[in-house]
């Protein structure tokens, strides 16, 4: 695919896919959509982790509502089922690990999106905004399943129905996503933590994210059970042997992702 919405670039095992409508402050289009989608399958097989990320002053201002020029045309059903739900879901069953770098406002669904990565790592200027209320929405592209979990179900609700900006450094506080770093080193932050899971254990990193993600639907015991399952595997790989050795052996693992 030619992109024509989206800019990515693969460097040293980081795939890094940036937003590139920044003059509608990067609002996803049916062309952006297809080709986030795109975008993240390709990052599968040539990279070990995934930077999305935004051009200009804003990550994602959520659906560009331009995008329709008929608004008693729009099928909002059919276009989550068949745009939003595939992208949200590669990106959130990615097996690289994914970061969202939200340099800026990241709104409705832009916000959402963001939610989907495994980790979010936000400017201190940047900010939250679940905006879907104000035109008579609800959230979706995720937003209903991933705020009640990461912030409460109060906060969620204040969220979803006052739809004002939650600031990033509120958002790190309520844990809905994991830093909020200054501007002025904002994407050396996001450099270093990309390099830093590029270079470990790629398997060891997909079974993490598969367990601590069972373990919110799970009882006790099944989850100690998952825990023994996935914990098998993970002691089979190259790199729990690779990992040992170099402890054992007082330097640094190589690790190769499997």
């Amino acid at each position: 695919m030619d992109y024509e919405t989206i800019l990515y670039d693969l460097s040293d095992n980081i795939a890094t896919m940036t937003l590139n409508r920044p003059d509608a402050m990067n609002g996803l289009t049916s062309r952006m959509r297809a080709e986030i989608l795109y975008a993240v399958k390709q990052s599968q097989d040539e990279a070990r982790v995934l930077v999305i990320t935004g051009m200009g002053r804003g990550f994602c201002s959520g659906q560009d509502l331009g995008d329709a020029r008929n608004v008693d045309e729009i099928d909002l059903e059919s276009t989550l089922r068949d745009e939003y739900e595939p992208m949200i879901r590669a990106i959130y069953d990615s097996r690289i690990p994914t970061i969202a770098a939200v340099n800026g406002v990241a709104a409705g669904a832009g916000a959402n999106l963001a939610l989907s990565a495994d980790v979010v790592i936000a400017a201190e200027s940047a900010s939250f905004m679940q905006v879907f209320s104000r035109i008579g929405l609800i959230p979706d592209a995720g937003g209903t399943y991933w705020l009640p979990r990461q912030i409460g179900f109060a906060r969620a609700m204040g969220a979803a129905l006052f739809a004002e900006p939650v600031p990033a450094t509120k958002a790190a506080e309520w844990g809905m996503i994991w830093e909020a770093v200054p501007d002025g080193s904002f994407a050396a932050v996001v450099r270093t933590r990309a390099q830093h899971l590029a270079c470990g254990p790629t398997e060891g990193y997909r079974l993490i994210k598969k367990a601590l993600r069972s373990s919110v639907d799970q009882t006790l015991d099944q989850q100690l059970e998952t825990e023994a399952q996935l914990q098998g595997k993970a002691g089979r790989t190259f790199d729990f042997r690779e990992g040992v050795l170099a402890f054992l052996e007082k330097r640094k693992a190589q690790f190769e992702g499997r």
